[in-house]
């Protein structure tokens, strides 16, 4: 199981939300490539990024510390927040993204998923964010009636890279991921699924791997507050 340390990109800071409200930030870093290559340094194989502005923008925003942690990490980053139209996703995969994560477009225009897919073999996942098993998009403001397994089912023959699958509710709370609802989607599809959302202790990364069934795991406060070591956890999911 890969574990992906989390870099979520506000205002060009690298912070952490309570349950996805903007207004519950916290500044962990002013310098977020300075934060990725200390993650790089831990040992880490993967980078999460997402671009918080852009999600509610609509557009990419943080652009410009995303572009800064691209040329200071040789390890593949993944990012989301805003990408919704096929140029977007071409010029951040130019850029040297290893993966682009599309979350509100997979619900609202799942045609442009499956294209990006089949342009871009193994360099598009789709970010499901689910509060009570239903996706919510437009970073996590709005609620829709469309159900995660069924929209995951949806893109079986996509080609797509992953599903990162987050419970809204447990997200940044540090207390605990939907390991239960998240084994029942990966046992759902045969798309690799990653955990997202409340990934706060040791214990729970390795309930996580011992599903067996879960691919991967994105952490971030927990890291950040230092209640998970990096390079310990590594050496634990190995």
């Amino acid at each position: 199981m890969i574990l992906y340390p989390a870099i979520d990109l506000k205002d060009g800071n690298a912070v952490r939300l309570v349950h996805g409200d903007m207004d519950q930030t916290t500044v962990f870093n002013d310098d977020p490539a300075a934060q990725a290559k200390a993650f790089v340094a831990a040992g880490c194989e993967w980078l999460h990024l997402v671009d918080l502005n852009g999600a509610f923008a609509g557009e990419p925003v943080n652009a410009a510390p995303v572009e800064a942690i691209l040329k200071a990490c040789p390890v593949p980053a993944q990012l989301g927040g805003g990408i919704r139209d096929m140029a977007t996703i071409e010029r951040w995969l130019d850029k040297g993204l290893a993966r682009v994560i599309l979350g509100t477009v997979a619900v609202e225009n799942p045609e442009l998923v499956r294209e990006a897919a089949k342009a871009f073999p193994n360099q598009v996942a789709v970010g499901l964010d689910a509060r009570n098993g239903k996706v919510a998009t437009r970073g996590w403001a709005e609620e829709t009636d469309v159900m995660v397994t069924d929209l995951a089912k949806s893109f079986e023959d996509a080609g797509i890279a992953a599903i990162i699958y987050t419970d809204i509710l447990r997200d940044g709370a540090m207390k605990g991921p939907n390991i239960e609802a998240t084994a029942d989607l990966a046992r759902a599809v045969s798309i690799p699924v990653i955990a997202s959302g409340g990934v706060s202790s040791m214990d729970d990364l390795i309930a996580l791997r011992d599903t067996s069934v879960i691919a991967g795991a994105i952490s971030g406060r927990a890291l950040y507050d230092g209640a998970i070591d990096l390079g310990a956890a590594l050496e634990a999911l190995r």
